[in-house]
């Protein structure tokens, strides 16, 4: 962290992924008043997930704002918040639930800053929880980040953790262009990890290497960060050493990390829970195969979910990356 985007004191909370998005809203609306938050249930209840809970009551209906039900209806009047000053952070219940919102976010908040020559910027920030692994009913399980990452003019960011959540939500919200901000719900409340209080910036764009390794690199996001680190660690007592790069931002994807990386090892692995067709694992692949062929010794394995709709109950854990599945793609990268 720069200077600049030191937290306020040294002093830091114990919090889960969940609670480290609420400080990050509360301390973001504290810094700055053109900040409000906005969404279904958002108020009064603190949203269905409880990531704005309190904040109704500290900050009043004038900056937490109970919405209608309607995506469509709050992507838009986020966009219209944001053309003209204020820098709305929207809540979407669940990423399966963002489509009607879809054509506001790539048609109209995506597109501002071209559209008007630079006149209007859309300083908005959409909030979603993503993936599956937590039995949840149809359209509550989505992994559709691609679609965001095809689309010129957002960023997509995606944590791991409860401090990069944070620092990069506060990053999001100060960010003078619209950030699809995905939560991954599985890990909501899976751990706690010490959060500096007071307002902090993590640079969105930027990956993280969470393992040195040396035979084999591999690449995740969200939720799959922890089993694959969990796989990583069995694979070294096999004699096989894994470095991990958490990309916490897909779009701009850190193309320097991922490169230097793949030139140490020469062998990669991607895994991400979304379907493989058309998924990151690919975008990844092609940079590397445009930028560092000469380095390459096996080919690059994907380890996805399928290209399936997401299952219900039975079949969730088995569509899911998991350590063992993760585990054997990698020893094939590392034993090619």
């Amino acid at each position: 962290m720069s200077e600049a985007q030191a937290p306020e004191t040294e002093a830091t909370e114990n919090l889960t992924l969940v609670q480290a998005v609420r400080d990050g809203l509360h301390d973001a609306m504290a810094d700055d008043d053109s900040v409000l938050v906005m969404g279904e249930d958002v108020g009064k209840n603190g949203g269905v997930f409880r990531a704005t809970e309190g904040l109704y009551e500290e900050f009043g209906d004038d900056r937490v704002i109970d919405t209608p039900l309607s995506e469509a209806g709050i992507a838009g009047t986020a966009v219209g918040m944001a053309a003209y000053g204020l820098r709305p952070v929207a809540e979407m219940q669940f990423m399966g639930f963002i489509y009607p919102a879809f054509d506001q976010i790539v048609s109209h908040a995506a597109r501002l800053r071209t559209r008007s020559r630079g006149r209007f910027t859309c300083p908005l920030v959409v909030r979603a929880p993503y993936g599956g692994g937590i039995r949840a009913p149809e359209h509550h399980s989505e992994s559709t980040e691609a679609f965001f990452v095809h689309q010129p003019g957002l960023k997509v960011v995606i944590p791991s953790t409860p401090y990069d959540t944070k620092g990069l939500l506060v990053s999001a919200i100060r960010d003078p262009d619209p950030v699809v901000f995905l939560e991954p719900k599985l890990i909501y409340r899976s751990f706690r990890e010490d959060v500096p209080e007071g307002p902090y910036e993590v640079p969105i764009g930027e990956a993280a290497v969470r393992r040195e390794g040396s035979d084999v690199s591999v690449f995740t996001y969200g939720a799959m960060t922890r089993p694959t680190l969990e796989a990583a660690e069995d694979l070294a007592e096999e004699g096989v050493d894994a470095e991990v790069v958490d990309l916490r931002t897909v779009s701009p994807i850190d193309e320097e990390t991922i490169l230097a990386s793949f030139e140490k090892t020469g062998r990669a692995a991607v895994v991400h829970e979304a379907p493989k067709t058309g998924g990151l694992a690919a975008e990844i692949t092609a940079t590397i195969q445009e930028d560092a062929l000469l380095y390459q010794e096996a080919p690059i394995e994907r380890i996805t979910g399928f290209d399936t709709p997401f299952p219900l109950y039975a079949l969730e854990d088995y569509y899911l990356p998991e350590p063992a599945r993760i585990k054997d793609g990698i020893r094939e990268a590392a034993e090619f």
